[in-house]
C-alpha cells in the first residue's frame, strides 16, 4: 500500500505543537493514560476498549496512541498492523513522539504498508525531535541501508518541514526566531 501522498502531508503536520487538552491547572482532569485502561480481565476488555475508542475519536492523542499498542502488540487482541497503523498516525500527526516512533519502525520494517526507508526515516527524525529516546537510534539504522540519494530526499523534506513549523511559529509570534527571508 503506497501512501506517498500522505507522507509528506504526515511530516508537514508531525511537528504542530501538540493538540493536548489545556485545563487551566483544574488537577481534576484525568490523563489518557488514567483513563484508556487496556489491560484489564477478559469481563471488561470490551468495555474498556469502547471507552477507549470513544476518547481516542474526541482527538485524545495517548488514547490514540494506546488503541495502536493495543493493535499492534497482539497481547489481549489478534494483532492488526492495519488497525494499529490507523491510530498511530492519528496520534503521530499531534506530534505524539512514541507513536511516531511506532509508526516509523512499521514504515521500516513493512508492517502494514510497504516498507519505506525514505518515510521511515523522516518519522523517525519527527519523533526524536519529541522526545523519543530510541528513535534517533532507530533512524541511524535506516540511514545505513539509504542510498545517498534517498538520504537526499529525506533530508529535504526534513528542511521544508523545519522551515515551515518555523514559519508557522513566527506567524502565531511564539517564536524567538527573527523572520526567514
Amino acid at each position: 500500500m503506497f501512501r506517498s501522498g500522505r507522507a509528506l502531508m504526515l511530516g508537514s503536520l508531525l511537528l504542530l505543537s501538540p493538540l493536548l487538552a489545556q485545563a487551566g491547572g483544574n488537577s481534576l482532569l484525568v490523563p489518557a493514560t488514567g483513563r484508556c485502561t487496556l489491560d484489564t480481565v477478559p469481563e471488561q476488555q470490551q468495555q474498556a476498549l469502547a471507552s477507549c475508542q470513544q476518547i481516542a475519536n474526541g482527538g485524545d492523542a495517548e488514547a490514540q496512541f494506546e488503541l495502536g499498542e493495543y493493535y499492534y502488540t497482539g497481547e489481549h487482541t489478534p494483532r492488526d498492523f492495519q488497525a494499529a497503523l490507523r491510530w498511530y498516525e492519528k496520534a503521530s500527526l499531534q506530534g505524539q513522539a512514541q507513536a511516531q516512533w511506532r509508526l516509523g519502525t512499521m514504515f521500516y520494517r513493512g508492517e502494514g504498508v510497504k516498507a519505506n526507508n525514505i518515510q521511515a526515516y523522516i518519522v523517525l527524525k519527527m519523533a526524536a525531535v519529541n522526545g523519543a529516546e530510541d528513535a534517533m537510534d532507530t533512524a541511524d539504522l535506516v540511514a545505513e541501508q539509504m542510498s545517498k540519494d534517498e538520504l537526499d530526499i529525506a533530508s529535504k523534506v526534513l528542511g521544508q518541514i523545519f522551515r515551515n513549523y518555523l514559519i508557522e511559529l513566527q506567524t502565531a509570534g511564539n517564536s524567538p526566531f527573527s523572520p526567514l527571508p
